[in-house]
């Protein structure tokens, strides 16, 4: 693999980003704007009506964050000119025939002018509709590869999806494709039109029943859950994110195509500066409900693998994978972006080094004002374990509790709505998580580790780039970066 300097690369492209206002994408569009100032153009797509409330959505949900501060601090005044000058907000939908864009003028101009289709827009709540999930990540993967067939100078479309396609298996999960209706568990009749007809179907019938929007929300979620599990997948999520891949490893003909599935994906390593994290992800959800005194306990295998990766050691890899494949008409090549394999870490550090910092630094409870006392969370090895905990420690208390409540017509009410809440809150935490918590799959990276080779041995920009994960010390991670992130950034939701 020989590779060329990443910043020339990366002169005077034009690149179109999908799901712009996503986490990954605003990390990505602040690297490129801050690295390489002479990119030509960045046409960012993010779902709006017009263009008015996408420029709204643009100017208040990416660069108004924190994120954006060391580039404007390096911009100065000059910073709403130069951000301007390099983007174009498009509204749109990828759910949607050429991306929901209904400009035709702009369509054309974006056909003739991109060099880079980067897909980052995606639903990745594990429980999404099923309507909705398909829509974004099976679906809009389709119409990401169709408008990316469409443009004249394309180098290369890159598609973001997720490692936990693979689903589990004891051991090494290689980088390998999904053929169009393979499953995880064997399972025959998976067609991915067929599962949009189940999903339209539903959908008439509840409208035709006239059910309320909370009752079609609900009956959604679980089909999406249903179909899935019954083919072997977890949850909504990855399977649609699966299907999603299929339709573009069917469909590719001639485009280069590169497929990047990273693993948990946590804050911000070095850039644009430590610690920087958005919304509640995957195990920032447990780790908000411990520091905020709502998980005592969690099942899991205390010696299970997280595979956790920073979001700009993601960013970083895919940058660098955009110029090693671009022009390689027909290819396709799969990375996927992890730790799990070169540096390891357990849920059991996890689980102390939130013991430590919370202990160091309680959060405050904004109700009465006093420090939240944590203790070490208690690691069940077992799901039946998990259940007789909570069965003794919750379920039978609030049962007394209702109990003593109505006996004393209501005095406890607020004790016991609660400890119900909390109670609700660890059963949904574990029900969407659980599977990973014993999970005992290594992610094979050995196409990434080629890639970090081919960049050191061709000299390319690898402090600017760098994607090793080899170079992490977790204690200092999490205690120092990422938890602090956490406080800050997530702990209000």
């Amino acid at each position: 693999m020989e590779l060329t300097s990443v910043l020339k690369f990366l002169e005077n492209r034009t690149i179109l980003v999908t799901g712009a206002t996503g986490f990954l994408a605003k990390i990505f569009v602040e690297k490129i704007l801050r690295v390489q100032p002479n990119v030509k153009k960045l046409y960012l797509l993010l779902r709006a009506a017009d263009e008015k409330s996408a420029m709204q959505r643009f100017n208040n949900e990416v660069v108004a964050k924190d994120l954006f501060k060391v580039l404007r601090e390096k911009s100065g005044a000059n910073f709403t000119t130069f951000v301007s000058q390099r983007t174009t907000i498009v509204p749109g939908d990828i759910s949607c025939e050429n991306l929901g864009v209904n400009d035709s003028n702009l369509l054309e101009e974006m056909w003739r002018e991109v060099d880079i289709v980067v897909n980052l827009a995606a639903t990745t709540n594990f429980d999404e509709r099923y309507d909705v999930a398909l829509g974004i990540n099976t679906f809009g993967a389709r119409h990401v590869l169709n408008f990316a067939k469409k443009c004249n100078k394309l180098k290369v479309l890159l598609h973001v999806s997720t490692a936990y396609v693979c689903g589990e298996k004891e051991g090494l999960m290689l980088e390998k494709e999904y053929n169009m209706g393979e499953t995880l568990n064997g399972t025959l009749g998976l067609d991915i039109e067929a599962e949009k007809k189940v999903m339209d179907q539903t959908l008439k019938q509840l409208k035709a029943k006239n059910a309320s929007e909370k009752s079609i929300t609900t009956t959604m979620k679980e089909l999406g859950l249903e179909r899935a599990r019954k083919y072997g997948w977890p949850n909504t999520y990855v399977f649609t994110k699966t299907m999603g891949e299929m339709f573009l490893g069917k469909l590719k003909e001639d485009i280069p195509l590169v497929i990047v599935r990273p693993t948990i994906i946590t804050s911000t390593f070095k850039e644009p500066f430590p610690g920087w994290v958005e919304g509640i992800r995957t195990i920032d959800s447990i780790v908000v409900g411990y520091g905020k005194g709502r998980i005592t306990c969690f099942p899991g295998n205390p010696k299970t693998i997280l595979d956790v990766i920073p979001a700009d050691m993601v960013v970083n890899a895919m940058i660098v994978a955009m110029m090693a494949h671009a022009d390689q008409r027909g290819s396709e090549i799969i990375y996927q972006i992890g730790s799990s394999l070169s540096n390891p870490l357990e849920i059991i550090n996890l689980r102390d080094y939130a013991f430590n910092y919370f202990t160091k630094n309680p959060w405050i409870n904004k109700v009465d004002g006093k420090p939240i006392i944590v203790g070490k969370v208690t690691v069940l090895s077992s799901m039946d374990s998990f259940q007789r905990y909570l069965a003794l420690h919750y379920l039978l208390p609030l049962k007394g509790l209702e109990i003593v409540n109505t006996a004393c017509c209501q005095y406890f009410q607020g004790k016991y709505l609660e400890l119900y809440r909390k109670i609700k809150f660890v059963i949904r935490l574990i029900d969407l998580y659980g599977p990973y918590l014993f999970f005992k799959t290594l992610f094979d990276d050995l196409n990434v580790e080629k890639l970090r080779m081919a960049a050191k041995e061709n000299g390319i920009e690898t402090k600017i780039f760098y994607f090793d994960p080899k170079t992490i010390n977790w204690e200092d991670y999490f205690m120092k970066i990422h938890l602090p992130g956490v406080v800050r950034y997530v702990f209000k939701y």
